[in-house]
């Protein structure tokens, strides 16, 4: 049922210290060209370059990890460049207990830490020594075939964060997913797609899946009414609260499972790089331990515990910067279209999810097999960020695809040499729908049209609403002849359904007038008395002074023009409104379809978003916390795109698309799951496969597992 386990190269002892020694003469050597080589630098004895590569050995064995103990901030804050510094100052002090060694500043110390950090990762490049080879031999040495059998085998669940099914088919069809296109080659893996929520965004569907009830999750961001502000996912408070208000103690990974790099925990025993866990640094309420979990950034420890993976990420940050600038100026120079600003800080801050976490969590995992975890699930973000900023299948996502896949092979080869047996199951949150996005293509973003149609003043350009609108589309002279027309047909092209929408306000006479609220709220308000909140393909509309949720006779009796103005608009595809007399409708240009009685008038609004949008809009109109109006933006099948209403090029968060198809690639002996709609079946499918091996059912807790997120550990 799993891939064939083989005994890899497991390395001998004597080929370790054959290793030690060179890598010993090696330095040796190194330290004696510095010599020549930096003026701040001497050695005048022949064996003093010697004496110093033994020291140098020990204090990377040895000092490096205490010392990032103590200094691990540093080095994650810099991206592993504080830590050279660190070393460099170990260094200095080495130099200067050997007598006649001269090290005039701790600069040079630092170039003598750098270069033998390097030479001790080029010469395991140059022997083909895999690092995980080194670090499960001491696996090996602990267990024993026995020991191995009498546990079922493990699951290790790898993430591709918005990676979509019909992007995957073809990564893997034209040769960006090498790993992935092997086991399915052979036969040993198979390749299904499944059905998000509406919400088809991290937040969501990873509550669905590890927590197994994302009930009440609207977007990755929306208006709560009885907090009077915005909700956020990827708040560490806010992703800890929802992990409280959906755990019952039996998420995927309860029960010694692991998890990394996620937004929940799944009620794992062991966490890293996970929003709802890092309540424990940021909660303003009591604290108090929390048994089992990692301690904070024990990820970040166990891989700048060793300096060559300090210099790897160095190394590897600033290819990736500099991939990124060549990628944005091709994209500049080739007007490829659509395409969002990618300069600023962005080349730096990209880093991050595409090698500083995707290595922190490869090497957490390893760590996991190495203990014999048994399921543990990670997230790889990388995709995702990249494809947001460049598009879903331009050839830089693509490489950054590559290099995940890299990461799951190394993670399969590392699997054959576990102390226990494990299965590696990739799959997605999500997918994404690439387009233009809604304020490049309409000249102004959904939160100043609604804002517009509701009678507030003109939004001044350089205004930045929950900090996430884009700049203000640049002024050409392009720009009145692309944007008067579209304004004019918009005006004069209104549809059946606004009509009739304007003929019900008609018929009920003068609006009444908008008091303009009191004090101000904890967000902005794009009109007295509204609130725009915007996930992706995805938009909120609240009015925070009317208590519950508000019906469409309400909306069309205060804001007249807004309903009308929204079906109108050729980059909204529907909206979903609550009737005091027909219950929850969606309505569309062309059409409306009432959802409790299933009764359509005209052209279904839903029929391009598939044979599930209709239950799937219903199950969030039946949420408690559904806003009281929900946009879905307009999707294409002919060009296969709509517009986001975020600055993305690819982005996702609702229906239409490839946004709403994530795949999953499992064993073949796996229990063929049929078709999967919504992150909560997915939960039940894995949690199944997880039984069906064996795994135990987790009791649960008699209360909340994430309890203990909000008040754990300072």
């Amino acid at each position: 049922m799993s891939e064939p386990r083989s005994p890899g190269r497991v390395l001998r002892t004597g080929r370790t210290l054959a290793r030690v020694v060179l890598v010993w003469a090696l330095t040796t050597t190194a330290l004696v060209l510095l010599d020549g080589w930096l003026a701040g630098f001497a050695m005048n004895s022949w064996w003093q370059p010697p004496v110093a590569a033994l020291l140098l050995g020990v204090l990377a064995a040895l000092g490096w990890p205490l010392v990032m103990r103590i200094a691990l901030p540093i080095a994650v804050f810099t991206l592993g460049f504080g830590s050279f510094l660190i070393m460099g100052a170990g260094v200095l002090a080495v130099f200067n207990a050997i007598p006649g060694v001269v090290v005039r500043s701790i600069g040079t110390g630092v170039v003598v830490a750098v270069a033998m950090a390097g030479i001790a990762g080029v010469i395991s490049s140059l022997l083909a020594i895999n690092e995980d080879e080194v670090f499960f031999r001491r696996a090996r040495r602990r267990s024993t075939d026995a020991d191995a059998g009498e546990c079922p085998p493990g699951v290790v669940f790898l993430q591709i964060d918005g990676l979509g099914h019909a992007v995957a088919r073809r990564a893997v069809r034209d040769g960006s997913m090498p790993t992935l296109a092997a086991w399915l080659r052979s036969g040993s893996h198979v390749l299904r797609a499944w059905h998000t929520d509406w919400s088809s965004q991290t937040g969501a569907s990873q509550a669905g899946i590890l927590q197994g009830s994302n009930a009440g999750i609207v977007g990755f961001r929306w208006y709560d009414k009885t907090q009077g502000r915005v909700v956020s996912v990827n708040h560490p408070e806010d992703a800890a609260e929802l992990e409280r208000q959906h755990s019952d103690g039996r998420g995927l990974l309860a029960g010694d499972g692991a998890g990394r790099g996620n937004l929940f925990t799944g009620d794992a025993a062991h966490v890293s790089l996970t929003i709802s866990s890092l309540a424990v640094v940021v909660a303003r309420t009591s604290r108090r331990e929390r048994r089992g979990r990692d301690r904070i950034g024990a990820g970040y420890y166990a891989y700048f515990a060793n300096p060559v993976n300090a210099l790897r990420t160095v190394g590897v940050a600033v290819v990736d910067v500099y991939r990124e600038l060549v990628a944005a100026a091709r994209q500049r120079r080739a007007d490829v279209r659509p395409r969002v600003q990618r300069g600023g800080f962005y080349p730096f801050a990209r880093v991050g999810s595409t090698v500083l976490v995707r290595d922190v969590v490869v090497n957490a995992i390893l760590e996991d097999m190495l203990a014999g975890r048994p399921v543990v699930y990670a997230d790889f973000v990388g995709y995702d960020e990249v494809a947001h900023h460049s598009g879903i299948e331009r050839f830089d996502t693509l490489e950054v695809l590559r290099h995940i896949d890299q990461q799951i092979g190394r993670l399969w080869r590392a699997a054959q040499l576990a102390p226990r047996r494990y299965h590696l199951v990739c799959l997605s949150d999500h997918g994404q729908t690439q387009g233009q996005t809604f304020a490049a293509r309409f000249g102004e973003t959904v939160e100043q049209l609604v804002g517009r149609v509701c009678g507030a003043p003109p939004v001044p350009s350089h205004r930045r609403l929950f900090g996430l609108l884009p700049a203000a589309p640049s002024e050409t002279s392009r720009r009145p002849a692309e944007t008067w027309p579209m304004t004019s047909a918009l005006a004069e092209g209104s549809g059946p359904i606004a009509r009739r929408l304007r003929d019900r306000v008609a018929r009920a006479g003068t609006p009444e007038t908008v008091t303009p609220p009191g004090e101000p709220g904890a967000v902005t308000q794009v009109a007295p008395g509204v609130v725009v909140s915007v996930s992706g393909h995805m938009a909120h509309i609240a009015f925070p002074d009317l208590p519950g949720r508000v019906p469409l006779e309400t909306i069309e009796h205060r804001w007249p023009d807004l309903l009308p103005a929204l079906v109108d608009h050729a980059g909204i595809g529907f909206l979903l409104v609550h009737s005091e007399e027909f219950g929850p409708v969606v309505l569309g240009r062309d059409g409306l379809h009432r959802l409790r009685t299933g009764v359509v008038i005209g052209e279904d609004p839903l029929t391009p978003y598939g044979e599930h949008a209709a239950a799937l809009v219903a199950r969030v109109s039946a949420f408690p916390n559904c806003p009281d109006v929900v946009i879905n933006s307009r999707y294409d099948p002919e060009t296969d795109e709509a517009s986001p209403f975020e600055p993305h090029v690819g982005s996702h968060g609702a229906l239409g698309g490839p946004q709403q198809h994530g795949f999953v690639v499992h064993p073949r002996g796996l229990a063929d799951p049929g078709e999967i709609v919504g992150a909560e079946h997915l939960h039940r499918v894995l949690r199944g496969w997880l039984t069906d091996l064996g795994h135990p059912e987790p009791a649960g807790d008699p209360e909340p597992a994430v309890d203990t997120a909000l008040t754990a550990q300072a």
